[in-house]
């Protein structure tokens, strides 16, 4: 069995009638391996038949779902299923069998196309008191109705302990035991699909976690040729890749076919080395929208990037690498940045107006030009790639966690300017994505947590933090990232002063958004004015209409702002009483052609629309 024919022999346990299981394991460094099963009455010991290709093979009678299992090797060393749907016992503990889909996705839902996308980016663990799946599905009705239409789940993979963010997981086919299994995820994806909600979910294919992690007993997952932040890389194009290959492929089309996932996030994907002349990424976009195909439905995969890499964007049958999106951290580098004025680190590289307006204007800031803070040349030009296949953000889990103390933009900038933030994103033309606790102005810090159980391993991690902060000139110690205490100060606050206000606004903006741009199609033509170092005016055009937004981070003062020809209505601004703020006098109406003086008091953003019925709207 090669990459090839990925799929049609399940790897791991796959249950079947009457309490039969078959299992697969790819071990090619072995001799000898056999399946044991530690049931109450001692041990039973099955042998396993070797393949040519290196994989071992065994059928049980009696191994329902729930049975636990382990990999015995050369008689001697005993590990879990690298392909474990289940790690009850933690990830040092027996897999256990479980089923390859325990509820059959909803057959009516077709997806969203990426579009209607409004990216609502979640942490099981601190979403809810509980931490689990099935309690995070509690919400889903309040989020759908604020005009949310995608959930991102943070990773969701066994890892240790039961406090982490996820991206250290050792399981890429078990669903975290602590937030419900596969099974709770199962039932949250269909909770998601009855509200009108598509599913992303966020996987890892450039590492895996180093506690818990014994794929290297089996087989060459990984090489030393190459190295990354987490250790030695994983094997994608050396002896054995072409498995190494099929093990993860085989786990994204088992997500998208099994469990309904309507999107996948890779993380990091700058991060993989593969230069083969048909590359691991490109096979595993081409699997996934062959499996969306089988199914009927629309299934995206989103690239996570900061190479500014226009590739990531092509279509495999021109050389690229076939995904629908990529994260662009540009636009919240350059935003961040021109709101609190910190230039430490990788915001070295902006905080002028001008390079968030080259963010509205193209995507990415950088396409090709010197970056300061890399001593190099960075991007490449994305002309012809649609604005709404870049995802932006004014936070995410990164941009909050990797900070010294995990502070939210709520607690660096205040309320008005917050305000502006989300306007800048949630009524941009490309797919916007929030951070849970963005609906309602959460105040919680999200810091970065774990729970492993080696404490090398534990004060490895707080070195580790320490020196990946070094070009960040913060004053504060970090949060102790194994505490407790630490994974409780990120949960939720949702009844926090001000919280309805927020919501008022972030409902409101997102049925604009749903009004007035998503109608734009998915790439409008763009404009960014600038007004002067706190101010922008962003100039959105379809066929038939246009949007202008004005964004205002100052404390107070004059702009003169001419609009296109039309006539042009106030549809919003941030500073309404009904959002928690005194209003500011602005018209609502404008003449297109015409300057026009406004006075502003502060921090706003604020929208005019326009459309053929009222004049008529230049063609893009």
């Amino acid at each position: 069995m090669t990459a090839a024919t990925a799929g049609t022999e399940p790897l791991g346990a796959t249950p079947g009638p009457e309490g039969e299981c078959s299992f697969l394991v790819w071990a090619p460094l072995r001799r000898r391996v056999d399946l044991v099963l530690p049931d109450g009455g001692g041990p039973r010991v099955v042998p396993m038949q070797r393949g040519v290709d290196g994989y071992f093979r065994a059928r049980v009678a009696d191994a329902p779902p729930g049975t636990r299992y382990l990999y015995r090797l050369d008689g001697e060393l005993e590990r879990p299923d690298p392909a474990s749907r289940a790690q009850p016992d933690g990830v040092h503990g027996p897999s256990a069998v479980a089923a390859h889909a325990p509820l059959s996705p909803d057959r009516q839902w077709r997806g969203r196309p990426l579009r209607e996308y409004v990216i609502y980016e979640l942490h099981v663990g601190t979403f809810t008191a509980a931490g689990t799946l099935d309690a995070a599905a509690e919400h889903l009705p309040a989020l759908a109705g604020l005009g949310i239409t995608a959930i991102e789940l943070m990773p969701v993979c066994q890892f240790p302990g039961a406090r982490g963010w996820g991206y250290d997981g050792v399981y890429p086919y078990a669903v975290h035991t602590d937030y419900g299994g596969r099974e709770a995820l199962a039932r949250f994806v269909q909770a998601c699909h009855r509200h009108g909600l598509a599913v992303v979910l966020d996987v890892v294919y450039n590492h895996l976690g180093p506690e818990g992690n014994y794929l290297a007993a089996f087989g060459p997952y990984f090489t030393d040729r190459y190295r990354t932040a987490w250790g030695d890389a994983l094997n994608f194009d050396g002896p054995g890749s072409d498995e190494v290959r099929r093990y993860f492929v085989d786990n994204a089309v088992e997500w998208v076919e099994a469990l309904g996932v309507d999107a996948l996030r890779l993380d990091a994907v700058h991060a993989i080395v593969d230069p083969t002349a048909r590359p691991f990424l490109a096979e595993l976009s081409e699997a996934v929208h062959a499996a969306a195909g089988r199914s009927g439905r629309e299934v995206l995969v989103i690239a996570e990037s900061d190479a500014n890499d226009r590739r990531l964007l092509v279509g495999t049958r021109e050389g690229g690498l076939g995904m629908d999106a990529v994260w662009a951290d540009d636009l919240h580098h350059a935003l961040h940045a021109w709101l609190t004025g910190e230039r430490d680190g990788y915001y070295l590289d902006f905080g002028p107006v001008e390079r968030l307006a080259a963010a509205f204007e193209r995507g990415w800031t950088f396409i090709g030009q010197r970056s300061e803070y890399r001593d190099r040349r960075h991007g490449s030009d994305p002309s012809g790639l649609a604005a709404e296949r870049f995802v932006v953000c004014a936070q995410n889990h990164d941009q909050v966690g990797n900070r010294a103390r995990g502070e939210r933009l709520t607690a660096l900038v205040d309320p008005p300017r917050v305000g502006v933030a989300l306007a800048a994103v949630l009524l941009s033309p490309f797919t916007p994505l929030v951070f849970m606790g963005d609906e309602h102005g959460e105040e919680r810090p999200f810091p970065y947590f774990i729970s492993h159980q080696d404490p090398d391993l534990v004060e490895a991690v707080r070195r580790g933090r320490a020196e990946e902060f070094a070009a960040f000139a913060r004053d504060g110690e970090l949060p102790d990232p194994a505490s407790a205490a630490t994974f409780a100060s990120a949960r939720l606050d949702r009844e926090r002063p001000g919280a309805e206000a927020r919501r008022a606004l972030f409902g409101a903006l997102l049925a604009l958004r749903a009004e007035a741009v998503v109608p734009l199609g998915p790439d409008p033509r763009r404009e960014a004015i600038r007004l002067g170092a706190d101010a922008l005016l962003l100039i959105l055009r379809g066929p038939d209409a246009a949007m202008a937004l004005l964004l205002y981070t100052g404390d107070g003062g004059y702009l003169s702002v001419t609009l296109p020809a039309g006539r042009w209505r106030l549809a919003l601004s941030t500073r309404e009483p009904r959002f928690g703020d005194p209003p500011q006098a602005l018209p609502t109406s404008l003449a297109g052609g015409t300057v026009h003086p406004l006075t502003l008091a502060g921090p706003v953003a604020a929208v005019w629309r326009t459309s053929s019925t009222d004049s008529e709207v230049p063609s893009p």
